[in-house]
């Protein structure tokens, strides 16, 4: 995956994440789209986490291609 198709899942998956969100203003969101939306942000993490690594590679000189998709663990937790 390059970067322009990073680029475009990021943006499929905020298109997803705002339309879960704004078909309840004002209403909880069901079990399922909770849990929906909960995996659009991991993933959403996941693309920027990708995106991220690509460049560095590339600003470092080396291959942008060998950055990989790093788990939900590491993305969500890598912070602490």
């Amino acid at each position: 995956m390059d970067d322009l198709e990073v680029v475009a899942r990021i943006n499929e998956l905020t298109e997803e994440e705002h339309l879960l969100q704004q078909a309840h203003v004002g209403e909880p969101l069901t079990g399922e789209e909770l849990g929906r939306l909960r995996s659009v942000e991991v993933a959403l993490d996941q693309c920027w986490d990708l995106l991220r690594q690509r460049r560095a590679r590339r600003n470092a000189g080396a291959d942008p291609d060998d950055a990989t998709v790093r788990s939900e663990d590491t993305v969500e937790h890598y912070r602490q």
